[in-house]
């Protein structure tokens, strides 16, 4: 067996690993790298040459969710080879290049994306995959993406675990270490365990449970009036925080544009019939011609979904004159570097946007798992040859966890072979560390 992290070793993004036996190959993941503060995305992976090599005698790709620094590769694929995903991401991924198509200029890539991603097998958590003689197994896990993954594999009689990113933070997220407990170490003991570690570079940062966060907004809607809220368009967890504080806010309508109601028309119609939190209802579509809805949020407030593009540069320019500035006030629910202007990666649009405001307020917390629940899925798993980490800063910062000291010396940062299995660490010379934009 062969197991080669082609990209994800200190860097947060990009990730691509390969899983080869000698009558089968498969790829986790084929993302692209992130784009610095610009918006610019410098990735020597990303053209039709780079793609055919790396994919070369691969039997099939299996995509933990639908974020570009995991799938963003997915449209230089050949046809020839199969590509699967989460059935609910794929609808999102569908939903999201379907809205890029109306971007100038790129409908004709749009359409090669669209047809793609509508290739792609889906699957649900727990199904079977054989793929010559490596079993794939897929079980759900929480993250700021709905619909994400963790792979057990199994190949020669070894098996691995592929966690891609998670939290235990979120409302999903208490499923975590039970199922690894009781669904995957029942099968039999993991030999190796390749996991992120975003959070590791910002050991110091607090990450806050979902319920907190609902708790704050909460009180900023009981203090505001009108409420402008600037997060991902497809963190489905926080989309629900904001859903749920507006329901106790008497008669607020809960407001977006037609987007991202095709988004959230997809939560609602998945995970909302299995809890009440996920059930969006029906939202309200802003438009600037409809007098009804203007009145009323003008009347009793709102809260109202934006993204800092040009056409929420367009209705916040309508709206604000019509509100009154003390009783309005904008959530900023991403990563704070974004709006940092000291930042490599401060992002100009954001910063631009948030500047309309004379109120800002940021709540937030991480899609990703902490340091303290990266410590206990080691812990748990307690693989019996391996950790490999990747979407992480810095691989040897591993070594910082709470982890027992037998864990720490299986860390495997370097290429070298154990037994019959040959761990190959690629390491790229363009390092990408920032973080991506969740913002359509």
């Amino acid at each position: 067996m062969r197991i080669t992290i082609h990209r994800g070793i200190d860097q947060i993004g990009g990730c691509i690993t390969e899983i080869a036996t000698n009558n089968a190959k498969i790829l986790i993941d084929l993302g692209q790298n992130l784009p610095n503060g610009e918006g610019v995305v410098n990735d020597d992976f990303a053209n039709s040459d780079a793609i055919e090599k790396i994919t070369k005698d691969i039997d099939a790709i299996f995509y933990t969710h639908y974020h570009g620094d995991h799938l963003g590769l997915f449209h230089l694929v050949p046809n020839s080879i199969t590509q699967y995903i989460g059935k609910v991401a794929k609808r999102v991924a569908l939903c999201k290049h379907q809205r890029l198509s109306f971007i100038k200029d790129r409908k004709e890539q749009s359409e090669k994306e669209i047809d793609r991603i509508e290739a792609m097998q889906s699957f649900e958590s727990q199904q079977i995959f054989k793929v010559g003689d490596i079993k794939i197994i897929p079980y759900f896990v929480s993250h700021s993406a709905y619909d994400a993954y963790m792979f057990l594999i199994e190949v020669n009689g070894k098996r691995i675990l592929h966690t891609g990113d998670f939290r235990e933070h979120g409302y999903l997220g208490k499923g975590l270490l039970p199922t690894i407990e009781k669904l995957i170490l029942k099968q039999g003991k993991i030999d190796f365990l390749i996991t992120e570690g975003t959070m590791l570079a910002r050991l110091d940062e607090r990450v806050r449970h979902e319920n907190e966060l609902k708790g704050e907004v909460v009180e900023l809607m009981k203090q505001n009036k009108n409420v402008f809220v600037l997060c991902s368009s497809t963190d489905m967890e926080r989309l629900a925080t904001f859903h749920a504080a507006n329901q106790k806010m008497n008669g607020r309508p809960f407001v977006c544009d037609d987007f991202q109601e095709s988004v959230l028309e997809i939560f609602s119609d998945t995970a909302g019939k299995k809890s009440t939190l996920f059930d969006f209802e029906k939202p309200y579509i802003f438009r600037k011609d409809n007098e009804k809805l203007i009145n009323w949020m003008k009347a009793k407030g709102f809260c109202m979904l934006v993204r800092a593009t040009d056409k929420f540069d367009d209705y916040t320019e309508f709206l604000l004159p019509l509100l009154e500035k003390d009783k309005t006030i904008l959530i900023y629910s991403m990563w704070k570097e974004y709006i940092n202007p000291q930042c490599k990666h401060a992002n100009k649009k954001y910063l631009d946007f948030i500047d309309k405001f004379s109120k800002v307020s940021k709540i937030h917390t991480s899609g990703h798992a902490s340091a303290e629940c990266l410590a206990d899925v080691c812990n748990l798993v307690n693989p019996k040859t391996g950790i490999i980490p990747i979407h992480s800063e810095n691989s040897a910062d591993y070594q910082k966890l709470p982890i027992k000291e037998e864990l720490k010396d299986k860390i495997i940062t370097e290429t070298k072979k154990i037994d019959d299995t040959l761990i190959e660490i690629k390491r790229t010379t363009k390092r990408q560390s920032s973080r991506l934009p969740r913002q359509l």
